[in-house]
């Protein structure tokens, strides 16, 4: 059985990640962990007011969150009566990347799914600080959904290798793991500076073809093009409806979105996204 973390805040992107989670594992048992974080700034001058005398204004704002919550696990246990899903909630009251960290050792969490911001030029806001930190900082897999995406089944995936990075098959099972379900064809996209190919990338390539020979897979590469550009294009063309990466150094994840600072390219995230971490 899987153990999904599903953060939310309550807003329609948060939602559109969860039930973009419900589809993604349809036929398969799953515990959907249904987290709210809450800190001290989050609290206005309303809830001074509404708290009740008996309550403190932090036991006032937790009992609401958790009427939200039950609310969003009911609705979902009748919408996916069928499935065997099973689903908890959970509200902390922490730093938002240690209360992650917390519910993935507590509860074995495999993966995150999370909403993003859409395409803009600020990588802040293309995943939201929440997002980011959590892609930045905690060592889980993850998959961000762009806002207002509607879920089509994974049947075609990019697995992106960044140049001076190579190929690891170490904390891949999530991709694996998605095609297998999915039946999903896999492209393997090589990013280059330069037509120069070395030993170490015949050795990628030769390792590639056995790990996945039992998959559909093609190998492709582009070279002298910002890294932006070329997944954005390469996602329309060849129909994409997923990508993947290992986020292996932080300047990876700023090519991936700003592009060069010549082009003024803003990659986004046109289709979901799987991070895993190496």
């Amino acid at each position: 059985m899987k153990n999904i973390l599903l953060p939310t805040d309550f807003s329609d992107n948060a939602q559109n990640a969860i039930d973009y989670a419900m589809q993604f594992y349809k036929n398969e048992s799953c515990t959907f962990y249904i987290l709210n974080v809450q800190k001290v700034s989050n609290y206005t001058t309303d809830d001074l007011m509404v708290a009740p005398a008996n309550q403190s204004i932090h036991e006032a704002v937790i009992s609401d969150v958790k009427k939200k919550l039950d609310h969003i696990a009911q609705k979902l246990k009748d919408t996916y009566k069928d499935e065997e899903y099973y689903f908890q909630t959970i509200t902390d009251y922490d730093v938002f990347t240690d209360a992650i960290k917390q519910a993935i050792k507590t509860y074995h969490i495999d993966l995150i799914i999370m909403g993003t911001n859409g395409a803009t030029n600020a990588i802040e806001v293309v995943f939201g600080s929440n997002t980011l930190n959590v892609i930045r900082k905690i060592d889980c897999p993850l998959i961000a959904i762009p806002q207002g995406y509607k879920y089509t089944s994974p049947k075609s995936i990019l697995y992106v290798i960044d140049y001076g990075d190579h190929f690891n098959d170490h904390n891949i099972e999530p991709l694996v793991d998605t095609i297998t379900k999915h039946k999903s064809s896999l492209r393997i996209l090589k990013i280059r500076e330069d037509d120069t190919v070395t030993v170490a990338d015949f050795d990628d390539k030769k390792e590639m073809k056995n790990f996945f020979k039992d998959i559909n897979h093609t190998f492709h590469s582009i070279v002298n093009v910002p890294t932006a550009l070329a997944i954005n294009s390469f996602v329309q063309i060849m129909d994409i409806d997923m990508t993947a990466l290992f986020i292996q150094r932080e300047t990876f994840l700023e090519r991936f979105f700003k592009g060069s600072e010549t082009s003024k390219i803003s990659y986004g995230t046109k289709v979901p996204l799987l991070i895993m971490h190496n």
